[in-house]
């Protein structure tokens, strides 16, 4: 009994990086599908849903490397930071120490001129723009085209322009949009110190839109919660 007591509290420890390591097995297995086996219709709407599901597996790439930008992943610290290094450089070669010292910085200073994801006008392409220049680098752009002239060399163009390609921008967009523009826009009650709004409990979209982190507010209250919890944190 008490074995089997012990193999039931590993496997809860490891749950995080189970659901880690599932999210870039079934990123690189759909990625593989694609740019190999599928041939595109443009006239078929299956071609675009999977596209949208690209897009939402390189968005679980992020929110991975996030979490464990929060320690959220695994209590080993190497294990943690690994999986957030591979899985920052696997959404568009995202460099992870560049990208945790900037997210604690949003997190401390949250909505002031000290966020480097906030920006005061509200304007959506304003504040995009700022938010790209805050993580996307000239290596990044360098490393993402010799990727992109390597890869039309092995497999058809168009499946990596819109399996590849597009998702990357289009999970860029879904990132800012529900994890940062409609959270933090607008002014926020003096009494709300994360200065943050939360989605309306619905959990189902909670998900399809942004693996939970729509639950802003509840994020920025506890953020040591993996994404995958963060719903049990909505009141």
């Amino acid at each position: 009994m008490s074995v089997a007591v012990k193999s039931i509290s590993f496997w809860q420890r490891q749950l995080g990086v189970s659901i880690a390591l599932a999210i870039v097995a079934a990123w690189t297995l759909s990625l593989w599908f694609l740019l190999t086996q599928y041939t595109i219709n443009w006239y078929s709407p299956l071609s675009w849903l999977l596209v949208l599901l690209q897009t939402h597996l390189y968005t679980g790439l992020f929110i991975t490397a996030h979490d464990a930008m929060h320690g959220a992943v695994s209590k080993n610290k190497g294990l943690n930071n690994a999986i957030g290094w591979i899985t920052a450089l696997l959404f568009a070669y995202n460099w992870y120490p560049r990208l945790y010292p900037r997210h604690h910085l949003h997190h401390r200073f949250v909505a002031t001129d000290h966020d480097p994801d906030y920006h005061h006008s509200d304007n959506f392409f304003l504040w995009y723009f700022s938010f790209l220049k805050q993580y996307v680098t000239i290596w990044q752009i360098v490393a993402m085209a010799i990727t992109y002239n390597l890869l039309i060399l092995i497999f058809p163009q168009q499946n990596v322009i819109l399996f590849w390609m597009v998702p990357s921008i289009l999970a860029t967009l879904q990132l800012f949009y529900f994890g940062t523009y409609l959270p933090h826009k607008g002014e926020h009650a003096p009494d709300n110190r994360h200065k943050s709004g939360s989605q309306a409990k619905n959990h189902l979209w909670a998900f399809m839109s942004c693996y939970f982190f729509g639950y802003h507010w509840e994020h920025h209250h506890y953020p040591g919660t993996p994404w995958w919890q963060l719903w049990k944190k909505k009141a």
